[in-house]
């Protein structure tokens, strides 16, 4: 299996190793559109491996914090109108780039920026680029990928 990410359609197409589509989902990516740079909050481009997996058997909307369970559960009330939270929940595939001085070390690092493919509670958004530089998924669809998903198989984030 390997990834493709279109930030154009804001869409995630999971393909089967001989190129057919299996699926595809709705995601968000970076509100600040995509750029590689540490502290850009923008969705970097390229060739990217899943690094890690974290979450496995986890209840859905179960909230993170470094990439650890934070012991609760999200629920609605949890994100109010003005909340600016990002919240990471259900499962994470944490990204690491393999294009040395484009997505992998020194200041272009994927994995040091910590971009990940996670649940989020923002449901509404999904569609549209409003996150802060990870790919947000719903968060059945992150259990889904993720059940199908290995550690190393590729994805590709493009703009087209």
């Amino acid at each position: 299996m390997y990834i493709k990410i279109s930030i154009l359609e804001q869409k995630l197409f999971l393909y089967r190793d001989d190129n057919t589509l299996k699926s595809s989902f709705i995601v968000s990516t970076a509100e600040k559109g995509a750029g590689q740079n540490k502290g850009s909050f923008c969705t970097p481009l390229g060739q990217h491996i899943v690094r890690a997996k974290i979450g496995k058997d986890l209840p859905i909307y179960s909230q993170f914090v470094g990439r650890r369970p934070a012991g609760k559960i999200w629920n609605p009330s949890m994100s109010g109108l003005s909340s600016k939270e990002d919240w990471i929940l259900t499962r994470i595939l944490w990204l690491s780039g393999l294009e040395v001085g484009f997505n992998r070390l020194g200041d272009q690092d994927t994995m040091q920026r910590f971009i990940y493919i996670h649940g989020t509670d923002d449901k509404i958004h999904l569609g549209k680029p409003t996150s802060h530089g990870c790919i947000r998924m719903d968060n059945q669809d992150i259990i889904e990928l993720f059940d199908q998903i290995h550690i190393g198989d590729q994805v590709l984030i493009s703009e087209t």
